[in-house]
Parts: C-alpha cells; structure tokens; sequence
C-alpha cells in the first residue's frame, strides 16, 4: 500500500447534510461516534449508511449470537482482513464477552488459538473457511448448524459480510487507529501467517 495518510478528510457535525446529519445522530443515540471509524466514511453515502446502521443496531442489540462468538467472528474478519481499527474497537468487547486474552493474542498473530473452547472451534472454523475459501464444507456447515440453529447461523453469515464490508471501508480509506495508539496488527504474509 502506497503510503498510509487517511484517503477522506475528518467531518465536523456543523458541515453534514441533512441526510448525514441524520445517520449520525441515530448513531450518536445508540452509543456510537458517528465522525471515528467506518462511520465517519460511510455517511458520505448516506443512504447506504442508513442500511449499515440497522444492521449494526441489530447485532448490537437484538441479533441472537452470544456476544462471545459475534466478537470471535468481527476478530478473526479483523485479522484477516488487517483491519486495524476493527480490530482495534473490537478486542476490549471480546475480552469483556468473555473470549480468552491468550486466544485473542494467538489471533491477533495470525495463528489459531490452540485453547478454543468446542463452540469456538466451531465458528473459527466456520468464518475461517467462509473467509478463505468462500464456501464452507458440509462438516463444517453442520457443526455451525447443530451449534447455532439456523436462525443463528444466518446471523453470523450476515455479520461476516457486513464487517467484512467494514473491514473494505477501513482500508481502502486507510483509517487507522486514534492518534496516540499503535497499529494493534502485525502484517501477515500472502499465505496469511497459517
């Protein structure tokens, strides 16, 4: 990547459009910075942001995946798509859901965690492949299923587009991390360090 300067210049509330203005104070109502992060990118498009917004409102207060697992799966998109500011919003969440500090470390290299819990095994091995090789084997598709229900395999199917689609955002706009902090991923190589 040719340099690593932001590609879009930072909003300021007093400059948005009507329909921006909007988007961000939906998302300021539910608890989110609407001017960080791939918020501040998407309300170029406000309309597409609308869309983002349910989405994000549903996996943050209504989606039925176990907090857990939903932030396993926004890591593992985070790491392997070097989304350092994902990844960056997103590991204290997975520690305060519960996912293993040394599972999280472990990802965050580039490696499988050794010490999975079963159901974690099950969705790293689900995003992994649905990542990886676009389509997921029917072993591995049934053990999803048996684990989440269909309703919940949806769910994840869903979520690992939509922030693989924010993951897209970030770095084709190379948005980092605050000022202050240091890139939380290393690089990893063309065979993505497995």
């Amino acid at each position: 990547m040719a340099g690593n300067e932001p590609r879009f210049s930072p909003l300021a509330m007093e400059s948005l459009t009507d329909a921006q203005r909007a988007v961000a104070e939906r998302l300021q109502r539910s608890g989110r910075n609407a001017l960080t992060g791939p918020f501040a990118i998407m309300l170029r498009s406000p309309g597409m942001a609308v869309g983002m917004v349910e989405c994000y409102e549903y996996y943050r207060f209504k989606g039925a995946l176990d907090p857990r697992l939903k932030e396993l799966a926004i890591l593992i998109l985070a790491r392997e798509w070097t989304a350092q500011f994902e990844w960056f919003a997103h590991k204290p969440a997975a520690v305060a859901a519960g996912l293993a500090e040394t599972a999280i470390e472990e990802l965050r290299l580039g490696r499988r965690p050794s010490a999975l819990k079963p159901d974690e095994a099950t969705i790293y091995d689900f995003v992994t492949a649905l990542v990886r090789e676009r389509e997921v084997s029917d072993a591995v598709f049934d053990r999803a299923k048996a684990l989440l229900g269909e309703e919940k395999l949806v769910d994840l199917i869903s979520l690992v587009g939509e922030y693989m689609k924010v993951a897209l955002i970030l770095n084709t706009a190379r948005v980092g991390v605050p000022p202050g902090n240091e890139l939380p991923l290393p690089p990893l190589g063309r065979s993505g360090g497995r």
